[in-house]
């Protein structure tokens, strides 16, 4: 599962909560790629989760590292896409979980 909240600075913060008791890291563009900047903790709900800002603007690739070596996607993704390795990865956009701003009429 994936949520996201929009935060004051216009970016966007989105969680990976994930159901997998293996060592999980997020990997994605964000990131470079590497599986120790974003480990998957347990959080005081007793769910798996990482917690990341991403800037609005940007949709990032991503995919989950299980146990060093098997990667798979999340189908709660905004939507998959061909990662180049005849696999898929996960895309976030975060101009679909930002709130499009409210127009005021002048009186």
């Amino acid at each position: 599962m994936i949520t996201t909240s929009p935060l004051p600075d216009g970016d966007v913060l989105v969680t990976f909560i994930i159901d997998d008791p293996r060592p999980v890291s997020v990997v994605g563009d964000f990131n470079d790629w590497d599986p120790a900047r974003n480990p998957v903790v347990d959080d005081l709900d007793g769910h798996r989760a990482v917690t990341l800002a991403i800037h609005s603007d940007v949709p990032v690739a991503f995919r989950y590292l299980a146990d060093g070596g098997e990667f798979y996607d999340d189908p709660a993704a905004d939507r998959l896409e061909p990662n180049g390795y005849g696999q898929t990865h996960g895309v976030v956009d975060p101009a679909l979980h930002v709130a499009p701003p409210t127009l005021v009429s002048a009186r």
